[in-house]
């Protein structure tokens, strides 16, 4: 917040009132006191003297707040104050509003029984605020007298019933003066092509702070090029806004993100429109009608180009390109990331990054890529943070420390609560020499084994469900995420198994372990009294070699067991089911030097496919469900 106290208003209002008497008339008729005011290049009046104030809180009841003083003293009123309030009280005019619009009334029916006192306080501003529009566009402007800050300034509330907002809040008199004359800059420099260009001083000052904002963005500076750019926009500087949204999708904020001119340049939609469409993809439920609204000014071309990238988006099939050396490091980042090496990929993104060419002067950093279903994951608010500290485009700077990694290099993490509590449960299989994608074919048949495009796990639940046309209460296919699982080990992921049933479960880590070594974990809670179980198997070379299961407090066990992995070294104390999931994830993991990559699987798209049945075929005589469906 600015230092309101030393305030001058004169050079202020003097600056303000020649652009706007600079400014050709907008085609309609003009009032004298318009004309007068263009020929005198003064949209004030006279000053209003010491008394003059005095008598007019005295008629109010309450002292004036001092930035509203000093104002008086300099004009006693303003005319075109913004756009939409076309005189603005002086001494004469300001009066207590009393709910005369009869907003309060209005507002007061949306209030919840349980609303807070910022709620009812928009509320009761229209009983005790002190109106200062006397002539506008029902656009309502009340000082508050009841929030005073330390230096006795009075808070100031606006509000257009056309706007469809809740009331806007300026600290005091001079921020919403400010707030009032970054409107009037904005509104005519976003005039049609066919107005007079609108340029003067302050505009030339603000176009000479986006170039530099820009320059200081391509070196790694984006915190103060950040906030220039967000000045700029207030005044409605071309491509202030589009350079600003690319630093603030790359923060990881999407509200009101657009790109503005910029997405419609030929030269840089093809890095901007992705984003945009899948902001839109996310958020549209199938409704497009929007998404034009958003490209104003665009070609047809264009917005073709913008419906394919769409389909492609909803479709899953959208692939980020880049030239160059840095394109090539895309491709190594997505074929690591898509077996769930996110940090991987990030590294190498990141690292090629001072090799990425701009598209055009107005292209600040590489932006397609989030919208890619592999790729889009890899970023966070940090990551995006030192995207944009990294020296990129030709440009030189200091480089940014690196992030930490997201992945804890362990099993361990699986004991930890997940983000929404939903993991109950949880199964994999670990197998030694092979890629991922030879999984589908050591642990399922025929059709189903064959990887399904990355998704995450809740759209390949979904996906399956859609085209399941038969179930069976005997049957426990997975359905299960792959990857590679640390150096030399992939893994088969499922995380929301069905229930565990000890008498008929069937471990797969024979199957799995023909020619090599594999290993079976199942973890979780049974029945409704939530007792843990933990299952371990491993095989070599297609045959079992050791196993146990803890259940409903005992343990069963078959094989010469490691002392590693002993299950009495783990279980024995009931209440400690958790501390005794995560030390045995702890010693699987060391074992057999395997990780699974806990921001693939939780954030991620990976890989998926549908195993065989977990559990044996039934016996003669039991009896078993089976659904079909048309």
């Amino acid at each position: 917040m600015m230092d309101i106290a030393g305030f001058d208003w004169r050079p202020f209002l003097l600056r303000w009132s020649g652009e706007w008497a600079d400014c050709p008339p907008d085609g309609e008729a003009q009032s004298e006191d318009d004309e007068a005011a263009r020929r005198a290049r003064w949209l004030g009046f006279p000053p209003a003297s010491e008394e003059r104030i005095a008598a007019m809180e005295e008629r109010l009841g309450r002292r004036m707040p001092p930035s509203y003083r000093e104002f008086l003293k300099v004009s006693d009123g303003w005319r075109h104050a913004g756009e939409f309030v076309w005189l603005l009280a002086g001494t004469a005019d300001a009066r207590w509003h009393n709910d005369e619009s009869g907003l309060a009334e209005i507002f007061e029916e949306y209030l919840d029984e349980d609303a807070g006192p910022e709620e009812r306080a928009e509320v009761d501003i229209w009983r005790r605020g002190l109106q200062l529009d006397v002539e506008s566009d029902v656009t309502h402007v009340l000082m508050d007298p009841e929030e005073v800050d330390e230096d006795g300034e009075w808070a100031v509330y606006t509000w257009a019933s056309w706007r469809g907002e809740a009331p806007e809040r300026h600290s005091n008199f001079v921020e919403f003066m400010r707030h009032m004359y970054r409107e009037f800059h904005s509104l005519r420099a976003n005039r049609g092509e066919d107005d007079p260009v609108f340029a003067n001083d302050t505009t030339r000052e603000l176009d000479s702070l986006v170039e530099e904002a820009r320059l200081e963005a391509l070196r790694g500076a984006w915190e103060p090029a950040a906030q220039a750019l967000k000045e700029a926009a207030e005044y409605g500087r071309p491509r202030a806004t589009g350079l600003g949204d690319q630093i603030r999708r790359l923060l990881g904020e999407t509200y009101m993100v657009y790109f503005k001119e910029l997405v419609t340049d030929p030269r840089y939609a093809p890095e901007l429109l992705p984003p945009l469409v899948a902001e839109h993809a996310e958020h549209s439920y199938r409704d497009d009608s929007t998404l034009e609204f958003n490209l104003q000014g665009a070609d047809e071309e264009l917005v073709s180009l913008a419906y394919a990238t769409l389909d492609q988006v909803r479709n899953g099939t959208y692939r980020y390109t880049a030239t160059g050396p840095f394109g090539e490091a895309v491709e190594r980042a997505r074929e690591l990331a898509r077996w769930g090496d996110t940090d991987g990929a990030w590294r190498t993104l990141r690292g090629a990054l001072p090799l990425w060419e701009p598209l055009g002067p107005y292209h600040l950093a590489p932006l397609g890529w989030v919208a890619d279903p592999v790729l889009g994951p890899l970023l966070t608010p940090d990551r995006g943070r030192e995207l944009l500290a990294t020296p990129r485009g030709g440009m030189a700077g200091a480089e940014p420390r690196p992030t930490a990694p997201l992945d804890p290099g362990n099993l361990a993490w699986l004991a930890e609560p997940d983000p929404g509590n939903n993991r109950m449960s949880y199964r994999f299989v670990l197998v030694e020499g092979a890629e991922p994608e030879e999984l589908p074919g050591r642990l399922a048949d025929g059709d189903e084994a064959v990887l399904s495009q990355p998704m995450t796990l809740w759209e390949a639940h979904d996906r399956a469900r859609e085209n399941e046309k038969e179930s069976s209460s005997y049957d426990d296919r997975a359905l299960m995420a792959v990857g590679r699982a640390g150096i030399n080990w992939s893994f088969a992921f499922d995380g929301d198994p069905a229930p565990f049933d000890r008498q008929r479960f069937v471990s797969p880590a024979a199957a799995a372990g023909a020619g090599t070594r594999a290993v079976v974990v199942w973890s979780g809670l049974r029945g409704w009294d939530g007792e843990p179980f933990f299952h371990l198997s491993v095989a070599r070379d297609g045959a079992e070699q050791y196993a146990f299961t803890y259940a409903d407090g005992e343990i069963r066990q078959s094989g010469k067991i490691p002392r590693a992995l002993d299950p009495s070294r783990f279980f024995g104390d009931p209440e400690d089911g958790a501390g005794a999931e995560r030390r045995l994830l702890e010693a699987v993991g060391e074992e057999f030097g395997a990780c699974l990559p806990r921001h693939a699987l939780v954030n991620g798209r990976l890989h998926t496919f549908t195993t065989r049945s977990w559990t044996r075929p039934p016996r003669e005589g039991e009896r078993y469900l089976v659904i079909r469906m048309n």
